[in-house]
C-alpha cells in the first residue's frame, strides 16, 4: 500500500501548494495528487491555481515523491491532445513519477469555455473518446481520429517518455470502473466500494487503485469539524449535486443547511491516530492500494507532523 496526500488547489495558492508537496515528501508520503479545477468549490476557499504548473515545479523540487492529477477532465475544458502532451512531458521531467488521473468532469470547471456540459451519458462517451485519443498519440507518429464528440487532425506528441504514465480513471459506478479497465490502466474512487475494484479487475484491470479518504486533523475534534464545515461542507451534498452546479455561489446555497453533525459523519476528524487507521482500513479492505489522505483541517503543518510522528508507521506496518 502507498499513502498519498491531497494538495487542495481550491484552498491554497500555488507557492503554498508547492511548499506542501515538498513537505509531504519530507513527512514520508509516497505521493501527492492535486485537484485540477478552474474554480474553488466555495468562495471562502479562495484559490484555484493551474494544477499542471504546481506539479511541474514539484517534479523538479522533489526526488522520490509520486505525482498525480486527481483528477483532470480531458474532454471539455481541455482537448485530449493537450493532455496527452502535458502528461508525457510531466512524466519525462519527473523521471516517471507521474500518474494521469482522469474523469468526466464537473460543470463547475468545464462550463467556463462555453461549450456546455452534456448529460452523464454524453460525458462518459466524451471521456471514452478522449482516452482513445490520448493512447493513440502515445503510440507515436502522426495520428488522426474522428469521433462523435472529439476529433484529432494529423497530430503528433514528439516527446514521449520511455515509460508511459498510468491512466487512473475516476469511477463512481460500475460502467466507469469498466471503462477504467478497458481504456485506462488504473482506477480512481472516492468511496470504499469493493464492487468498483471487482468490476475493474473482472474486466482486465490490473493497475493501481487510488481512493481518497476525507480527514480533518486538528488538536481537537471540535476545531477539525469546524474547519471542515467552513471549507468542505460542499462535499456532503453528493456527487449528483457536485457534478452539476456551475459556480461557488451555487455550492454556497446548496450547502447552506449542512450541519456540523453532517460533516462529522463524513470526515475522520481530530487527533486520534487509531481513527485514521480504521478509516484507511475500510479502503484497503475494499481492495485499494493507493490511499490518499484528503485533509481539510486548519493546520497543514500540524497534520504533516501528526502523520510523520504518529500515523505513518501505524499505516505502513499493517
Amino acid at each position: 500500500m502507498r499513502i498519498g496526500y491531497k494538495l487542495a488547489a481550491e484552498a491554497f495558492g500555488p507557492k503554498e501548494l508547492i511548499r506542501q508537496g515538498i513537505r509531504a515528501e519530507q513527512a514520508g508520503f509516497d505521493f501527492v495528487e492535486i485537484s485540477d479545477h478552474y474554480h474553488p468549490w466555495l468562495d471562502v476557499q479562495g484559490h484555484s491555481p493551474y494544477a499542471w504548473n504546481v506539479l511541474s515545479a514539484l517534479a523538479v523540487q522533489t526526488r522520490t515523491l509520486g505525482l498525480a492529477t486527481g483528477v483532470t477532465c480531458p474532454s471539455v475544458r481541455y482537448h485530449p491532445a493537450i493532455i496527452a502532451q502535458a502528461a508525457a512531458t510531466l512524466a519525462i521531467i519527473s523521471d516517471d513519477r507521474f500518474t494521469l488521473g482522469v474523469g468526466s468532469g464537473e460543470r463547475l470547471n468545464e462550463h467556463v469555455v462555453g461549450q456546455g456540459f452534456g448529460s452523464v451519458r454524453e460525458r462518459q462517451e466524451r471521456l471514452r473518446e478522449a482516452l482513445e485519443i490520448i493512447k493513440l498519440l502515445w503510440q507515436g507518429g502522426y495520428q488522426s481520429y474522428e469521433g462523435k464528440y472529439l476529433r484529432l487532425e494529423d497530430a503528433r506528441v514528439f516527446d514521449l517518455p520511455d515509460r508511459l504514465p498510468d491512466i487512473a480513471v475516476a469511477a463512481g459506478g460500475k460502467a466507469a470502473a469498466e471503462l477504467a479497465a478497458t481504456h485506462g490502466s488504473g482506477l480512481f474512487a472516492t468511496e470504499p466500494r469493493a464492487d468498483l475494484v471487482e468490476t475493474f479487475q473482472d474486466n482486465g484491470g490490473s493497475g493501481p487503485k487510488y481512493a481518497e479518504v476525507p480527514v480533518a486533523w486538528a488538536p481537537t475534534e471540535e476545531a477539525a469539524i469546524a474547519e471542515a464545515h467552513r471549507t468542505a461542507r460542499w462535499s456532503v451534498t453528493g456527487w449528483k449535486v457536485m457534478a452539476e452546479l456551475p459556480n461557488p455561489a451555487n455550492f454556497e446555497a446548496a450547502s447552506a443547511t449542512v450541519t456540523l453533525d453532517d460533516v462529522r459523519e463524513q470526515f475522520t476528524a481530530g487527533p486520534d491516530p487509531a481513527r485514521y487507521v480504521q478509516a484507511v482500513r475500510e479502503y484497503t479492505d475494499a481492495g485499494y492500494d493507493h490511499v490518499v489522505l484528503m485533509n481539510v483541517g486548519p493546520d497543514p503543518d500540524g497534520f504533516f507532523d501528526f502523520f510523520d510522528k504518529e500515523l505513518r508507521e501505524r499505516l505502513t506496518s499493517r
